[in-house]
Order: C-alpha cells, then sequence, then structure tokens
C-alpha cells in the first residue's frame, strides 16, 4: 500500500528543509513529508563552517554574487533577484536566528553555532507538522501521469509534486537518469594542492595573506590567502582555483605546475626594491630582514632557495642572487602532485544538466511537477556561503512554484 503525500522532498539537507518549512507554512492543508536517508539529516549544516554553519555570504547585488559560482553563474542570475543574501537574513530573523557579518564577508549565526540553524529547522518542522521521516533510502522513483511513485527502504509513498534536494549523491543522479534526465558527470570542485618542495616543508600553518596563483599552461588564475599545509597548499586562492578550474584539474589527473607571486608585484618592480633594500639594509643580514609584509618562515625559506646563506647581509648578495630572490617572490613555480578534498565538507561539479532545469521555477523540463533544489543539479561555488545560498535561493523558488501549480 502507498503512503499518500500531497508533497514529498527527497533529501533531509538544508535545501530540502527549507522548502518543506516554506510550503508548510504557507499552505498548512497540505501533506508534506521529507525523505532521508540517514537516521538524521542536516549534517552538511552541522559540520558546515568548522561547526559554526556559514549560512551565506555578504554579497547584496545577484550580478557580483553570481560570479562565485564556476557553475550556475548564468543561470542563477535571475534566481538571485527573486530570493537571495538579504532575503536569507530576513528568512532567518522572523524566525529567531540572528546572523553577524565576519571581516571576509561570511555570516555565521550570532551563537557561532550550526545546531542554532539546525533547531530552527526542526522547531519550523514541528510546528508546520511538516513529517520528517529518517532511515528512508529511495530505492525506485516512477512519474506516472499525475503523480510520482517512490519505493523507500521502509514502504512505497505517492506524491503529486516532488522535490529532489540531496546533494551530491551519485544514486539518485542514477534514478534521475532513468528517468530521462542527463547527468554531468561529477567531479571534485573544492580542494586543497598536494605539493611536495622544501620550501613549504618546515613551515605548515604560515599564510601568507596577499597572493596571485595561476595554473601553468592555462587560463586559471585567482587571488588571495594561501595556507602551507603539512600536504600542501590551501586557503581561498587555492580553493577557487580548485573550483573554477574542476573539470580541467581532474582533466590533467591533478598533476600540474602553478605559479605563485607572493607579493603582488612585478618582477621588475620587486627587484628594483631589492636593490634599495641592498643599500638600506647593508650591514643586516637578507634571512633575518624579512620584507614585503611576508611571514618570516616564508621569507627565510625562499631566501635560502635563492642560493643566499643564512650570515649573508645585504651589502654582500650579488646581481645574480638578488635576480634569483625576485623570482622566488614573484614566479615562484610549484609542481602540484594530487588533491585532498574536505570529506566532510565535500562538494562536487556535476549533477542535473542545466539545461534540462527551468530556472524560473526551478522544475524539470523533462517531467512535469519534478523540482530541484541545491547540488543535485550541475551548480557549485567557491567556499564563504556561497553554496548554501544557491539551496536556500533554489528551495525558496521551487517551494513557491509547487505551492502556485
Amino acid at each position: 500500500m502507498n503512503t499518500q503525500k500531497d508533497i514529498i522532498i527527497i533529501g533531509g539537507g538544508a535545501a530540502g528543509f527549507f522548502a518543506a518549512i516554506n510550503i508548510a507554512e504557507q499552505h498548512p492543508e497540505l501533506s508534506v513529508a521529507i525523505l532521508e536517508r540517514g537516521k538524521e539529516g542536516l549534517q552538511k549544516v552541522k559540520i558546515s563552517g568548522g561547526g559554526r554553519c556559514n549560512v551565506t555570504h555578504a554579497e547584496f547585488i545577484p550580478s557580483e554574487l553570481v560570479l562565485n559560482y564556476p557553475r550556475g553563474e548564468k543561470e542563477l542570475l535571475g534566481p538571485f533577484h527573486t530570493f537571495m543574501t538579504g532575503d536569507t537574513i530576513t528568512w532567518f530573523e522572523e524566525r529567531g536566528v540572528e546572523l553577524k557579518i565576519e571581516e571576509d564577508g561570511r555570516m555565521f549565526p550570532v551563537s557561532n553555532s550550526s545546531q542554532t540553524i539546525i533547531d530552527c529547522f526542526l522547531n519550523e518542522a514541528e510546528k508546520h507538522k511538516v513529517e520528517v521521516l529518517y532511515n528512508h533510502s529511495v530505492k525506485s522513483i516512477q512519474a506516472l501521469e499525475n503523480s510520482f511513485t517512490i519505493e523507500t527502504s521502509q514502504g512505497d509513498f505517492q506524491s503529486k509534486k516532488l522535490l529532489v534536494a540531496t546533494g551530491s549523491n551519485p544514486k539518485i543522479w542514477n534514478l534521475l537518469e532513468d528517468l530521462g534526465h542527463t547527468i554531468i558527470q561529477p567531479v571534485p570542485s573544492l580542494f586543497t594542492f598536494d605539493i611536495k618542495d622544501k620550501r613549504i616543508k618546515d613551515i605548515p600553518g604560515v599564510v601568507a595573506k596577499h597572493v596571485d596563483i595561476k595554473v601553468i599552461g592555462t587560463d586559471l588564475e585567482s587571488n588571495g590567502p594561501v595556507l602551507i599545509t603539512h600536504v600542501g597548499m590551501s586557503a581561498p586562492a587555492i580553493l577557487k582555483l580548485s573550483a573554477f578550474g574542476a573539470v580541467e584539474l581532474a582533466k590533467l589527473n591533478y598533476n600540474f605546475k602553478i605559479e605563485i607571486n607572493f607579493i603582488q608585484l612585478d618582477f621588475e618592480t620587486c627587484l628594483d626594491q631589492l636593490k634599495n633594500f641592498k643599500q638600506e639594509f647593508a650591514k643586516k643580514t637578507v634571512f633575518n630582514s624579512a620584507q614585503f609584509d611576508l611571514p618570516k618562515r616564508l621569507w627565510k625559506s625562499l631566501v635560502s632557495a635563492s642560493t643566499i646563506k643564512e650570515t649573508e647581509r645585504w651589502a654582500d648578495i650579488n646581481k645574480q642572487q638578488l635576480e634569483a630572490l625576485a623570482g622566488q617572490l614573484t614566479t615562484a613555480v610549484f609542481q602540484v602532485t594530487g588533491k585532498s578534498t574536505f570529506k566532510d565538507e565535500f562538494v562536487t561539479a556535476g549533477g542535473v544538466d542545466l539545461k534540462e532545469v527551468n530556472f524560473k521555477t526551478f522544475e524539470s523540463k523533462r517531467i512535469p511537477n519534478l523540482y530541484f533544489a541545491g547540488e543535485v543539479m550541475n551548480v557549485d561555488a567557491i567556499t564563504g556561503g556561497f553554496n548554501f545560498q544557491n539551496a536556500w535561493t533554489g528551495a525558496y523558488i521551487a517551494s513557491a512554484s509547487i505551492m502556485l501549480n
């Protein structure tokens, strides 16, 4: 026997709860159920932002906001005019959750705890009688003439409308493919670079705040902070490259060279500065007089790589050494030999082909009354709250469309 529901949402994550609450709040007469395969939902919310939940990003201009989406930039421009950052802030504030903006634009609950967001969703779902069914793994989806039949590990369900908000779930992608959708094969989108290089081997934890990076042999480039890690490099400048280069870097099998400008000056300008330092700091050792606001440990490492001894003074170094140091500072080349992904905050490029989604409604162009929200589609963003904003926007528009039709 099938359990009848007006609307079924597959996926008990951020987008699923957001959509369910919006529908149930506006239309209490409708029966809304969330099918979640795990024993608890909202796990990505829980671990996001180091357990603080990076809810969104303080970018309030749609045309600027879309620039943070390697896949989905063009498609999300219209939706962001309907529901974006300011609307997200208002939505949470109306439900008792105040957000704060950090220096880098990321937005978190004032409590600094993702549990605040989870509690908000669970309380609102209970308040508006959303049925949340855990341990309901979906086995098959049938699209009938005026309804859907969903077979789960705990029984079968039937509904008039179906919203899929499962994120990067290969099993669900296979079921959607069976229904006739094209699935863009997933590749990792946010990852750090594995680099074995003596220049960074002994300085994990060092951050260079303002660098330019490019992937040699491609058009990929980015800027921002870089963090030296035990296995290579991370932080926004690297993660941005990994997101925008997700498909290209996968084709290179994560084996490529990057060029880093640690001081954002060109070689000649840097060389002129170094010649000035040679006069100004003549009696000081180069090794112990870090310049360009670089961290001392990084400066020392780059000085050593320029064949300058620890005891050599500025007055003693020759033209070749000055040029070598300018090269290390402005055009340092590193070999990337692999990637390391965030296992908990895993983001992929891939999913339902965007050509098959109507972005005015987030409804499938192939199957009437089937809707999508979040990363189940081939949309992904750089780190900083942008993936969640895509989830909120898609879930809001999909829920509004479901109620209209």
